[in-house]
């Protein structure tokens, strides 16, 4: 008897270990994603950390390396949504901060400055020694400015256009009524003369 409680122990003991064997924790995914990321294989490193969240949605650290992923394939929106879910659950501040650097990217190369410029400044409140985000939110500032003067230079510009499209206007219409006045005269000429 006490042979056949052995038995079914061990084998209970078996069945969960190979269960728990075959049931991937969401590192393990994480990990898998981290190999195919390297190889730049994005697609498959996505669907890693995808799983990875499935297994476990309050793991900032799989929220921001699918982040990653998105941004690797150029789904700029879709890796912002991960970024700012990831800047949320990050207890980490260095690891937020990671994740607000790489919006202000994001914006930066969307030509939009001032987001990312606001993105770059909350990613120094995180990690004041971020040198690299400190340039970014320099190089920022500068090509906002430039942008904002390359604007009021086209508006001015359109505004001279404007201007001498009604000079020529005008031109055009003291032209006119000096060719009307000759032609007027010479009509009236030609009556005289008959």
């Amino acid at each position: 008897m006490k042979y056949i409680h052995y038995i079914i122990v061990t084998v209970a003991i078996l069945l969960v270990g190979t269960a728990q064997a075959g049931a991937q924790t969401d590192r393990n995914l994480i990990r898998q994603g981290n190999r195919a990321f390297k190889s730049q294989k994005w697609a498959v490193a996505e669907t890693q950390y995808r799983k990875a969240i499935s297994k476990n949605q309050k793991n900032p650290q799989a929220i921001y390396n699918l982040g990653c992923a998105l941004m690797a394939q150029q789904k700029d929106s879709m890796a912002i949504q991960q970024f700012t879910n990831a800047a949320q659950l990050e207890t980490n501040r260095l690891r937020r901060a990671a994740s607000y650097h790489n919006m202000g990217v994001i914006m930066q190369n969307h030509r939009e400055y001032a987001q990312a410029i606001e993105y770059y400044k909350m990613a120094l409140r995180c990690n004041p020694q971020d040198n690299e985000t400190r340039y970014n939110l320099a190089l920022c500032k500068k090509l906002l400015k430039n942008q904002k003067q390359n604007k009021q230079n086209d508006k001015n510009k359109n505004n001279k256009d404007k201007n001498k499209d009604k000079n020529k206007d005008k031109q055009n219409k003291d032209q006119n009524k000096d060719q009307n006045k000759d032609k007027n005269k010479n009509d009236k000429n030609k009556n005289n003369q008959n």
